[in-house]
């Protein structure tokens, strides 16, 4: 059998641990992509000990029913595609919760083996699971294993092989009698595969969801004149235990279950697990957020201004400027090569790249922090625990792990709003999770904090806080309208036991984001920071188009003068400023650099450089007229304004048409421009200002979103 091809289907519970398992079992024999005609993520790989053995990760689900997009993939997929073996992964620790979804898999026909995952956990916990009683009950392997720890895998390979070589497919449950000769009735009715009708291994399976209610299964079934003979048995039986329908088998199911876990499970008496301890602080509604709020500023400030500082500091310093940079220009003017061919390739390619690479290790101390964080069960509890807000401001619960996920990079974070079900909820995010400053935005909040307000933490966190304030603000404006109106999606969420974060788990996590944040650096960085070299250094002087020697002939001047009117009414209109605006959509790391070359600082790394070191940037900040208003202003259109490149075609794969994206993309503009406007024209009013113009337009439109946040808020 080891010869012939094996497709093995892992279904389970979110945060059961199928992901987990999936990556034990395939390794890096993974190919990552969308399921077809949606955003859901697709898994499929091959097992890393035998190749002919496939291994399919369906998404999380808690049932078959056809509600949201995952349930509908997982279902197409099993009752389409007919998989080998299903294995059915079970939380040991949650296991009557996680039984409901394995009564229904029993159902289809298939050979299914139980992975029994987490009994570590349930060990740990001295309660006791009768796995030999489970197997006899639901007619089927159970295997033991733990995902984390990669123990028993082989054994539960072994066991998904022999049941597919025996093609032994489990006895589906029994519901009480009624229910079961109501059953009995409709499955007469249903013509057999023989007769050109339903096949016979999903002949029960039909029937069940014929009795539910099923939309999708009674669309695809020709019944008939036996359509109202079927209709007749159902109202009969919802006289009978007057119930509906679906709440008839639904409540069956739970009253089996509840049961089969009486017999199989006992439970350690008087013993509270080290989550439930936990869980009174890190989940209390008083404690809950204040926590967070600490364990994300040790995050971030170990990550940023510490640790992550002391590693970029050496990578900026002495890996890129000492070991690379010096070294190559010292080598071509040696060797004769002309001074624009060693500016392009020192100060275009290496400068430009090196600045952006020299972030990364900051990044990568955020990442290690958050997948911890994540892997750990720490998340879910914050997202459980924001729920309640989050669904005041007409969003939910589900759509905080994307932000999360985005103040890393914006990317994955739109990328997560995946698990979304509703789409409008799904739009929603999409487009405001990018208002989050992501890692690429820390050095412009530096760069300005550091320059014109003498390094205040307050203005720092004053960025962060912009952004979280943004998401609210839309969310509830937003809400107001057709396309996003309606009530939020239904936050179900699985909250696992606190357990010791899996270094591999850990470890792949930063290896994708920063496999991503590498990719930019190869493509749009360096074709950025060679454009950026090139416009400042070449123009139209005295002798015609050419290198120059001052910036004020360069290009760069010509295009931002040329676009300086879109910008003057927020305050910075400086061609410099211009230019790093316009630029910075490329890569918002860029501005940082941008501004560098245009000021006679050189490159962004050195500006960040005199900035940790408190020396004067006066010409940096003469790019903003010396003014901390104009500064301030320049750096919220720039947190706000559309994301990078990247980040933009990520937002035009995810959402359902380009319209859409274009409409995401174009708010997300027009929204940090008059953040912009109002922060300028307001606070120059403030400073003893004229009253302009732009100075109403900036009250009109600060009344109209008051007054929509206002109507939005009541209408919570």
């Amino acid at each position: 059998m080891n010869s012939k091809k094996i497709r093995l289907a892992l279904a389970g519970n979110p945060n059961s641990g199928k992901t987990t398992l999936f990556n034990a079992l395939t390794g890096t024999n993974q190919v990552v992509g969308n399921w077809p005609g949606v955003t859901v993520e697709q898994k499929l790989g091959s097992y890393r000990k035998n190749h002919n053995i496939q291994i399919v990760d369906l998404p999380g689900i808690y049932s078959l029913s056809p509600y949201t997009a995952e349930e509908i993939i997982t279902r197409d997929y099993l009752v389409r595609e007919k998989p080998e073996v299903i294995i059915n992964i079970v939380d040991a620790s949650n296991i009557e919760r996680n039984l409901y979804l394995t009564t229904q898999l029993l159902e289809l026909g298939l050979p299914v083996v139980i992975a029994l995952n987490m009994m570590d956990v349930v060990n740990a916990r001295g309660d006791i699971i009768d796995v030999d009683s489970l197997q006899r009950q639901l007619g089927c392997q159970v295997v033991e294993i733990s995902a984390l720890k990669e123990t028993n895998l082989e054994g539960l390979i072994a066991a998904s092989i022999k049941a597919a070589e025996e093609n032994i497919t489990p006895k589906a449950i029994e519901f009480p009698g009624r229910i079961e000769r109501a059953l009995q009735e409709m499955s007469e009715l249903i013509s057999s595969e023989r007769e050109g009708g339903v096949e016979d291994r999903l002949r029960r399976y039909t029937t069940l969801k014929l009795l539910e209610g099923d939309s999708v299964i009674i669309d695809n079934l020709v019944l008939g004149e036996t359509q109202a003979r079927a209709e007749a048995v159902i109202s009969r039986l919802e006289k009978e235990l007057d119930d509906d329908r679906e709440s008839i088998i639904i409540s069956a199911r739970y009253d089996y279950v509840t049961e089969l876990t009486a017999r199989i499970r006992r439970k350690a008496e008087g013993k509270e697990s080290f989550s439930a301890k936990v869980d009174k602080f890190v989940t209390n509604k008083v404690l809950g957020l204040p926590i967070f709020a600490l364990v994300m500023a040790v995050v971030y400030g170990v990550s940023v201004s510490t640790v992550g500082q002391w590693v970029t500091d050496f990578t900026n310093d002495v890996f890129v400027e000492e070991w690379i940079k010096t070294p190559v220009a010292d080598f071509l003017e040696s060797a004769g090569v002309s001074e624009a061919l060693v500016g392009l390739i020192c100060d275009g390619i290496i400068g430009g790249v090196g600045a952006i690479l020299g972030f990364m290790p900051q990044m990568m101390v955020l990442f290690l922090f958050l997948a911890i964080l994540e892997d750990c069960g720490y998340m879910a509890r914050i997202a459980f625990l924001l729920d309640l807000l989050f669904r005041r401001f007409g969003m939910s619960g589900k759509s905080f792990i994307p932000m999360l996920v985005g103040t890393g990079c914006g990317v994955p974070g739109i990328m997560a709003a995946r698990t979304i079900e509703n789409p409008r909820d799904r739009r929603l995010t999409i487009m405001s999770v990018t208002f989050m400053p992501c890692g690429a935005k820390l050095p412009l909040i530096a760069m300005i904090t550091g320059a014109l307000f003498d390094n205040n933490g307050y203005i720092a966190f004053s960025a962060y806080a912009l952004g979280i304030v943004s998401v609210i603000v839309t969310g509830i404006i937003l809400k107001q309208f057709t396309a996003f109106a309606g009530a939020p999606t239904p936050f179900v969420i699985e909250l696992p036991d606190y357990h010791f974060p899996s270094w591999k788990n850990v470890r792949q996590s930063i290896l994708m984001k920063l496999e991503s944040y590498a990719k930019k650096v190869v493509t749009i960085y360096i074709f950025v920071s060679i454009l950026v070299w090139f416009m400042a250094s070449f123009g139209f002087g005295d002798e015609g188009f050419g290198m120059i020697e001052s910036l004020e002939d360069s290009l760069c001047r010509d295009v931002g003068t040329l676009f300086a009117w879109i910008f003057t009414p927020c305050g910075f209109d400086s061609w410099q400023a211009v230019v790093a605006t316009l630029l910075g959509l490329a890569a918002k790391e860029d501005i940082v650099g941008v501004l560098g070359v245009l000021s006679s600082i050189g490159d962004g790394e050195k500006a960040l450089e005199m900035v940790e070191a408190g020396e004067n940037l006066g010409d940096l900040v003469a790019i903003f007229g010396g003014s901390k208003l104009v500064g301030y202003s320049f750096m919220a259109f720039n947190l706000l304004c559309a994301p990078c490149f990247a980040a933009m075609a990520t937002i035009v794969a995810e959402l359902d048409s380009k319209w859409e994206a274009a409409f995401a993309i174009g708010y997300e503009c027009l929204f940090a421009y008059v953040v912009s406007l109002i922060i300028y024209q307001l606070g120059s009013w403030y400073l003893g200002g004229p009253f302009t113009m732009w100075t109403g337009t900036a009250v009109a439109l600060l009344l109209v979103m008051t007054g929509l946040l206002i109507r939005g808020i009541r209408r919570a």
